[in-house]
């Protein structure tokens, strides 16, 4: 069986009223320098000073001037006695203050260096990879190799599409295009008049037994395409 790690190994409690453990609860108290009450010191301790024995240990702390209690209601807080408390020269003070003011000089300018690492990761971020780019040559060049194909028939001689047959074109596509919106019209009333009192799902199954095909998307993007590129005429634009 494998040993405990040191993080794993339990804290030794220490007995009482015994030196070991009040020079513990001493030494905690003055280094945190702040009020605590007899259950966070013992929490603190991770159980090292029982929590019985700590509250004993403070109040006699207390009793001896190492610490001042204080009682707030029910509750009861033990602080490091601040007559005791080693004084600092003005000289570290200083020194202290200098230190400080140096190092949040130095905050500032990590902060700007850190700002402008991020401007610049993002830039990176929105920036296209080599698959990415690779993807966009590869589109691009299959693009003009269409265009060239498509061109290719003018390139040898063939005649190119008079002005007449385009304006027959135009013309049957508008004709033939009247004749389905008027068809669908007449099938669209018909089959509210049907469907409407029929649940949904009753509806789809009369809809599967009749054969009935509804406009799908690439339908009606081909309707959208062909009416934006007649969008000059008078022929007013429908939705599918």
């Amino acid at each position: 069986m494998a040993t405990k790690t040191k993080s794993e190994a339990k804290v030794p409690v220490l007995k009482g009223q015994e030196a070991p453990a009040e020079a513990k609860v001493l030494q905690y108290v003055k280094k945190m320098n702040r009020p605590y009450g007899a259950v966070d010191v013992a929490a603190n301790l991770k159980g090292a000073v029982p929590k019985t024995a700590t509250q004993k240990i403070l109040v006699a702390l207390a009793e001896k001037g190492e610490l001042v209690q204080k009682t707030y209601g029910k509750t009861t807080f033990f602080v490091a006695n601040q007559a005791n408390m080693e004084s600092i020269p003005g000289e570290k003070i200083t020194a202290i203050e200098s230190e400080i003011k140096s190092i949040e000089e130095e905050n500032k300018l990590l902060a700007v260096e850190i700002k402008s690492s991020a401007a610049e990761l993002a830039k990176v971020k929105t920036t296209p990879t080599n698959i990415d780019l690779q993807n966009q040559i590869e589109q691009t060049e299959a693009a003009i190799a269409e265009m060239t194909a498509r061109l290719e028939p003018l390139r040898s001689g063939a005649p190119p599409i008079s002005a007449e047959d385009l304006a027959q074109v135009n013309a049957d596509w508008t004709k033939w295009r009247a004749e389905w919106v008027r068809r669908k019209k007449i099938f669209t009333t018909f089959w509210h008049m049907i469907s409407d009192t029929l649940p949904p799902q009753e509806a789809r199954v009369l809809e599967e037994d009749l054969g009935i095909e509804l406009d799908t998307p690439e339908h009606c993007a081909i309707e959208r395409e062909l009416l934006a590129q007649k969008s000059g005429n008078s022929l007013k634009r429908k939705r599918c």
